[in-house]
């Protein structure tokens, strides 16, 4: 018998994320995408890897009948993927129980990545809203979003579709983060790995986006990225120890911290994702990662 670290390729994990819920459907997009695209694992970690969709696994599993699962590595964890593997037949034990899973969904609530972002500020109402941003322009983002589908920028005066949304998502999530808009000049992550309770830095991407949604990667050396950016030395370090202290004891896996440069020079956190991400591509550390999962 041969044994495999299985990698699942589930790219809806966002959407599932932010349902929240254990039998949610993704979009035939998304899912879709999932079944194309699985791929891309290997493009992370090499070509000699057990790679599937999550929707796929007992068909993968019927044509891969010599092999024994050690254990499961997804591009997220949410609940829908761990149910959707369990109605396959996937052994439960490979598996994060709910209450895990459950902690992982409160970390990537957006209100964790706050200190690290003094532009931004929390509401729970839409009064709020108008009384923490009268004086600028916003980006209005949900608790918890996928491909660009919780994000909203907005200018004033607000519309009623602006204040719409917004009841909406506190409705269903709680709250709404709001951070001041800011003139993009460039995009670009900060990659991590975190295991027992610290959290190695990778590398670097740089990529492009358009009202927020992901669209290429430039692939550059991390050196030629700094330089682009202007990314400096205590920046860096400011999110790679706060990384290491309020992540990676809860965490283990790959993240990304995404960051801006602005017009003026100026560097800014705006996401994090406790997921793999598409600048982890070309990053050679993940193969070694692979090599001691």
């Amino acid at each position: 018998m041969m044994s495999h670290v299985l990698f699942i390729f589930n790219p809806e994990h966002d959407l599932c994320l932010a349902n929240g819920g254990r039998y949610y459907v993704p979009p035939k997009s998304a899912l879709d995408f999932a079944k194309e695209g699985s791929g891309l694992m290997k493009e992370i970690y090499g070509d000699g890897i057990a790679v599937t969709y999550a929707d796929g696994y007992a068909q993968w599993k019927e044509q891969n009948s010599a092999f024994v699962i050690e254990k499961v590595v997804p591009w997220g964890w949410d609940l829908r993927l761990k149910y959707t593997l369990l109605g396959q037949g996937m052994i439960p034990s490979l598996l994060p129980d709910d209450e895990e899973l459950e902690k992982l969904r409160n970390l990537q609530h957006r209100k964790t990545l706050m200190p690290l972002q003094p532009h931004a500020a929390i509401v729970h109402s839409v009064d709020e809203l108008l009384s923490a941003t009268q004086d600028h322009d916003s980006v209005l983002k949900s608790p918890w979003s996928g491909a660009g589908r919780g994000v909203r920028f907005v200018r004033q005066p607000y519309t009623e579709q602006d204040l719409s949304w917004t009841a909406k998502v506190i409705s269903k999530q709680g709250c709404v983060i709001v951070e001041r808009r800011l003139s993009l000049k460039n995009d670009f992550a900060l990659e991590f790995w975190c295991d027992k309770g610290e959290a190695r830095f990778m590398g670097l991407s740089l990529f492009k986006t358009h009202n927020g949604v992901y669209r290429y990667n430039i692939h550059i050396d991390d050196d030629a990225i700094r330089n682009t950016v202007g990314l400096t030395q205590d920046f860096e370090t400011m999110v790679a120890d706060w990384i290491g202290t309020t992540i990676a004891p809860l965490y283990q896996g790959p993240l990304g911290v995404d960051c801006i440069q602005t017009e003026d020079g100026n560097l800014y956190v705006s996401e994090m994702n406790l997921r793999h991400t598409m600048g982890m591509i070309g990053l050679e550390g993940f193969k070694k990662i692979y090599e001691n999962l």
